[in-house]
């Protein structure tokens, strides 16, 4: 059994695991339950470990067909979404969002719970410590689930998960960074103020509009749409 010291970060004692087992791109992971007894964690634990891997790209997830490590080459897995991410453009990508997450955020705002606040908080004050684009994008992505799990719908938080699995096949090759890192005054991060407030404010409408807002500006900044 692998080591399963409780102070090690349940991603990184996950991405060991895959690198010594020599899983190569392409390879499939053993069950949800195997992993738990080898790495010593709940199965909570375990799937926020393999939604940050899939956010990362290191991983991909098939419903039925289990987990896989992600290709290196241009091949991609056999998916309809990555099919209809390669057909869409970043404008069409960008609208999807703003007809979808701010409903999203609606709900939020409605059923979000202590633990759910704090998540989002959490992956805020991450997002603003993020010393590169790439460790901010990942807990941009972060707090945008969270607010698709504080929804409390399941059929939310699939659609989210699908949306952003195409989000990922569009965006890439679709942004240029002029900058190691956000500045301090990026402005997703008061975006993202507002957004966590209203839902810690249980206020419906606001959410609503946060959410919008925000997408319209990282729309119009990203891909210069409206």
């Amino acid at each position: 059994m692998a080591n399963s010291d409780q102070s090690s970060d349940p991603t990184v004692q996950l991405r060991e695991y895959v690198a010594r087992g020599g899983y190569g791109p392409g390879a499939k992971l053993p069950p949800e339950r195997k992993l738990t007894d080898d790495l010593g964690l709940s199965r909570s634990t375990l799937r926020k470990a393999l939604d940050v891997l899939e956010r990362e790209g290191v991983i991909w997830r098939h419903v039925g067909r289990g987990t896989f490590v992600s290709q290196e080459t241009e091949v991609e897995p056999p998916d309809a979404l990555v099919d209809l991410g390669r057909k869409l453009t970043p404008f069409r990508m960008m609208r999807a969002r703003v007809a979808i997450e701010p409903a999203i955020a609606r709900e939020a705002a409605i059923n979000a719970s202590a633990d759910d606040i704090a998540q989002m908080e959490m992956a805020q004050q991450a997002a603003y410590s993020a010393e590169t684009w790439r460790a901010y994008e990942q807990q941009d992505d972060l707090l945008h689930r969270a607010v698709a799990e504080a929804a409390d719908n399941p059929l939310l938080l699939y659609l989210f998960d699908q949306l952003n699995q195409v989000r990922r096949a569009v965006a890439v090759g679709n942004v240029t960074r002029r900058t190691a890192r956000p500045s301090r005054e990026h402005v997703s991060f008061a975006e993202h103020e507002v957004l966590v407030a209203a839902i810690r404010n249980h206020d419906p409408q606001a959410a609503y509009e946060a959410m919008r807002t925000h997408l319209r500006s990282v729309s119009a900044r990203l891909f210069e749409v409206g």
